[in-house]
């Protein structure tokens, strides 16, 4: 059998893959957003937020946890292409059959609630997320480790929608059609992906077209598609929960409050979901090398590369919180404009979930997932969920969107705890080092370099691009004066005076 991970197969080149596709993640939206809010204002921008949250849920209904368990399974069996064709027709099948199931609540919802369908047709735009999502088969992609695919097709649709979105969307009445750009800018890939389907399993690692042609041709049996089951519903149910205290407070604030509340809202979720994009960039990659690791028994690889990525999410999730916490005045009032400063106190409570969330879907993706203890992340989101749903219902009547965001910190806070909790004996056998001094001396330098900027009376973009610069470059600074290893690491590349390696 040949070997999986290969040097073609480069860590370092798929996470700077990774790093350009996040990036880009980051563009399109920091581009898009402070025009599309400015011209849908907080009402339009919350119908959509609304009508998002909904389709969610059918979504995580129809995934049936796939896309986290498809990438595990594709992953130990890459190097059998017969038995990974095989997997890929098993799963696929498996996610039509609940992707119609899930049309048919949809169509049930909407006949049900008069709420819902008054948005019936931003919902049926949106809905074709369920069928493109399962027809692209992403979960394929990343357990063969394909960024570089991934990353090109996808910074091409993105600049396509880019420049649909300045050429096509000028009023509030043009919301569908914005919708219709946004599903292109998130899904139109799964086509290509479709498309390139075949061409993928034959050319997977090891194989030739002969390697797959038998598993192409046996007829699928109940049992085959029944022994993913158990597996897939525990991610489907850690997807449920974790889409629950995710999206019920959007869902909440729809239903408790009004769309201009959850306009606010999201304008600062909006944001918060950018950053943390970049803060869990590194664990999109890390999910199949761990799982070979793991699968290999190799403990000693699997701790150092845990170690490494523990020290990244606090070098990035650290600095950010700070950062955008300090200046959400101005970032709220350059991204979306002045009619969405009640969207500032949101958009602090729930920064700090950046570190929380980096930290969850490390020790959920590399250490509980790939280790078969799926059952943890469950609980632990579970926990979440419940939380979020109590206190929103106490907390939104009261504070509105201020309440949903306090809500979404406490829930995050618990399932970090709850995952702490089980990794107690793990946690403490790894080699957690560097240890944070670093981050946390460099964020409170920059910090306090990049504070007098809010007393010169600047406007929001000046301000914010003097102070951008001044913060990250002293915390970079400081950094690499604390001889930090990641920042040495990522000057040494810079430099090309050195290799560096995960």
């Amino acid at each position: 059998m040949t070997p999986v991970f290969s040097k073609k197969l480069s860590l370092k080149r798929n996470f700077f893959m990774n790093a350009v596709l996040t990036v880009s993640s980051f563009l399109f939206p920091l581009l898009t957003f402070p025009y599309v809010s400015r011209i849908l204002l907080p009402a339009g921008y919350g119908r959509l937020s609304f009508a998002s949250s909904v389709i969610s849920y059918f979504t995580m209904f129809a995934q049936l946890g796939i896309p986290v368990y498809g990438i595990r399974a594709c992953a130990q069996v890459r190097g059998n292409s017969k038995e990974l064709s095989r997997t890929v027709r098993e799963l696929l099948t498996l996610s039509l059959f609940t992707t119609a199931l899930a049309y048919l609540f949809l169509g049930a919802v909407l006949l049900l609630l008069p709420r819902l369908r008054q948005e019936r047709a931003l919902l049926g735009i949106l809905s074709l997320n369920l069928l493109l999502g399962t027809l692209g088969v992403e979960w394929l992609y990343k357990a063969l480790e394909q960024y570089v695919y991934i990353t090109l097709r996808s910074l091409l649709l993105k600049t396509l929608a880019l420049a649909a979105t300045f050429l096509l969307i000028h009023s509030p009445q043009d919301l569908l059609l914005y919708a219709g750009i946004s599903l292109f800018a998130s899904s139109a890939s799964n086509l290509l992906n479709f498309l390139n389907l075949r061409r993928l399993l034959l050319t997977a690692k090891g194989s030739t077209p002969g390697d797959c042609t038998p598993a192409a041709r046996e007829p699928l049996r109940i049992r085959s598609l029944t022994r993913h089951l158990k597996a897939a519903l525990v991610f489907f149910a850690m997807s449920c929960a974790a889409t629950v205290y995710t999206n019920l407070d959007t869902v909440m604030l729809g239903f408790l409050k009004s769309d201009t509340q959850v306009g606010y809202y999201h304008a600062a979720v909006k944001i918060k979901s950018i950053l943390v994009s970049l803060v869990t960039s590194l664990g999109a990659v890390l999910l199949p090398r761990a799982s070979y690791y793991v699968r290999q028994g190799l403990q000693e690889s699997f701790h150092r590369l845990f170690s490494r990525a523990f020290h990244f999410v606090l070098t990035l999730s650290l600095p950010l919180t700070a950062y955008f916490s300090l200046y959400a005045p101005e970032g709220i009032a350059f991204l979306c404009g002045p009619a969405y400063a009640p969207a500032i106190l949101p958009m602090r409570l729930v920064l700090p979930t950046l570190i929380l969330i980096g930290l969850t879907n490390l020790m959920g993706m590399q250490i509980l997932v790939p280790t078969g203890r799926e059952t943890a992340v469950l609980i632990s989101v579970s926990l979440g969920a419940l939380v979020n749903l109590c206190l929103n219902l106490l907390w939104i009547p009261a504070y509105a969107c201020a309440g949903a965001a306090a809500a979404t910190l406490a829930a995050e806070t618990v399932v970090l705890l709850a995952q702490v909790f089980f990794l107690r004996d793990t946690l403490r056998r790894l080699p957690l080092s560097p240890a944070p001094q670093s981050p946390l001396l460099g964020t409170a330098a920059a910090s306090l370099i990049s504070l007098p900027v809010k007393l010169t009376g600047l406007t929001p973009f000046p301000a914010l691009l003097l102070s951008a610069c001044l913060f990250f470059s002293s915390y970079a600074l400081v950094l690499l004066a604390l001889r930090d290893p990641l920042a040495r690491e990522v000057w040494q590349l810079l430099t090309r005076r050195g290799k560096t390696s995960l």
